[in-house]
């Protein structure tokens, strides 16, 4: 079966449902706004503007809504900043006009919708195609640059250097350069104040990576680089690190804990989560039993 996930504008996703009005079935999900079925394809439509088309031939359905007008577009998504363990990762990538097709083709969305295996998938392709730049922070870096800066300025110095590292591969940022916005565009820039290079006009906005695919695949891109320092660390020392910051990640950590010393923490965690001071507690509490 083949699926094809497409963002659509209001005008095309109107004519796509008044051409299959007949089709159109109940759908219980409140983010489904329209669910179209026939005995060649499947076609669902979010609230969100994304239209998925499923089956036999859904790549036939599909292009009559592939000629949308496109342009070069930039954008910059981070991972790991929620994580216990692991890096932060700050992508930011370039993608032309000429690209979008091909991305339709491939399932493009916020890294968090997707399953891992979607993302060792399509990660590497999107590497593969287009201009990017991908920054990875480890632990012990990071903890040390946490101590002078709060997250969303770790954040914000990141993206900018990912939009200055494209700039100095040689690509010209697009008009429409996108950031997921973490804070207001004031602090933001406020956090950048004594960097020596800072990229202006960049456009901010809540949930870019549903409606902008250069965030959609920044966000991808990062994820992947996520996974791939995550399982490194894992193979290093020869144990599970869960991803998140619940109580998961507290167990992995007392294991580390335990077998590396608590002083060690820094090689695979964010010191400043409150994990730390949990894992601190449990070891007091095994300790004076």
């Amino acid at each position: 079966m083949n699926t094809l996930s497409l963002k659509l504008d209001e005008e095309a996703i109107v004519r796509l449902t008044g051409a299959f009005r007949d089709d159109i079935k109940e759908n219980p999900n409140p983010y489904v706004r329209t669910f179209i079925q026939n005995e060649d394809v499947t076609i669902t439509v979010y609230t969100s503007g994304k239209v998925v088309f499923q089956g036999k031939d859904a790549n036939l359905y599909a292009s009559a809504y592939l000629t949308r007008r496109y342009h070069d577009e930039a954008g910059s998504d981070e991972v790991g900043t929620g994580d216990y363990f692991g890096p932060v990762c700050v992508c930011a990538c370039i993608v032309s006009a000429e690209m979008h097709t091909w991305l339709d083709t491939l399932q493009i969305n916020d890294s968090k919708e997707l399953k891992d295996e979607q993302i060792r998938e399509t990660a590497p392709k999107l590497m593969e195609k287009l201009p990017h730049s991908l920054l990875i922070l480890k632990p012990k870096k990071y903890n040390e640059v946490a101590k002078t800066n709060n997250m969303n300025e770790i954040k914000a110095k990141m993206h900018n250097q990912a939009y200055v590292n494209l700039l100095r591969k040689g690509y010209t940022l697009p008009k429409a350069t996108y950031v997921d916005q973490f804070a207001e565009e004031n602090l933001y820039y406020r956090y950048l104040i004594n960097e020596k290079e800072v990229i202006h006009n960049l456009i901010f906005e809540t949930k870019a990576e549903s409606s902008h695919p250069a965030v959609a695949c920044a966000s991808m891109i990062a994820r992947y680089a996520f996974l791939k320092e995550m399982e490194a660390m894992e193979a290093f020392y020869g144990m599970k690190l869960h991803k998140g910051g619940g109580e998961q990640a507290d167990l992995s950590a007392l294991n580390f804990a335990r077998k590396y010393g608590y002083d060690r923490l820094g090689e695979v965690a964010k010191l400043h989560f409150k994990n730390t001071e949990k894992v601190k507690e449990l070891l007091d509490q095994s300790s004076s039993k």
